[in-house]
């Protein structure tokens, strides 16, 4: 099993701080939740554990190993993979070839369950359909799906509700449990209160680049100072 650490982890772009001195922890099999209000910094976080953007001070601990910094090919062969808010696919080739690739990145073969998720979630039937011709919801979920074929032992999602309807949105659920039934821990970045509330036993709150607070869903949600960052609107 794997767990994920990040100590002390900050970021800035010049002059600019986007998060500071952000610390916690991801147990192995475990189920995170990160919210905030808009320009929190929160997927900036997500960019920079998974590679994707330097860090500016702190460390990324994966499984006992210091991953900060590494290009995100490497992080992803070891077993840490994200998928992003806007539909991410290679548009211009096939469902199934999307899922071939995204296998292929992961490095250690498709992960258990990956057939049945495809089926269930619409997308075997359209493995010869090109990626950009699916309705919008199709394409987001293929981009949830390919970040599962990377058979990735911690997951982080970037808002995976972002754009869907609502009656897609179960889809999110499900997807979330049957990750975690395939061994892998998840950190969710969700603006979905709803969603948050359902799935995520832990939360952390980010406000203007700080963690403002950490704990059980209900706890959190119910700070004066969480209600504040919100403005009394997502946490209402």
């Amino acid at each position: 099993m794997t767990d994920l650490r990040v100590e002390s982890l900050s970021k800035r772009f010049g002059g600019l701080r986007v998060f500071q001195d952000i610390s916690f922890d991801l147990p192995a099999g475990g189920l995170l939740g990160v919210i905030g209000p808009n320009g929190a910094g929160k997927t900036t976080l997500i960019n920079v554990i998974s590679g994707r953007q330097p860090a500016t001070a702190g460390r990324v601990i994966l499984d006992g190993r210091d991953i900060t910094n590494q290009p995100a090919y490497a992080v992803s062969r070891l077993g840490l993979a994200r998928s992003f808010q806007q539909t991410n696919t290679f548009k211009s080739v096939s469902v199934g070839e999307n899922i071939a690739r995204a296998i292929r990145f992961g490095s250690r073969g498709a992960p258990p369950g990956l057939a049945s998720m495809l089926t269930d979630f619409g997308l075997m039937s359209r493995q010869n359909e090109i990626a950009d011709k699916l309705p919008y919801g199709l394409q987001k979920i293929l981009g949830l799906v390919m970040s599962f074929a990377t058979s990735p032992r911690i997951l982080l999602l970037d808002e995976p509700a972002a754009g869907l309807e609502r009656n897609e949105r179960q889809i999110v659920d499900s997807f979330v449990q049957r990750v975690r039934q395939a061994g892998a821990s998840v950190l969710i970045v969700e603006h979905d209160m709803d969603l948050i509330r359902r799935l995520c036993p832990r939360i952390l709150v980010l406000d203007a680049g700080a963690l403002l607070a950490d704990g059980p869903p209900a706890e959190v949600l119910a700070r004066p100072d969480v209600i504040a960052a919100y403005l009394g609107e997502e946490a209402a």
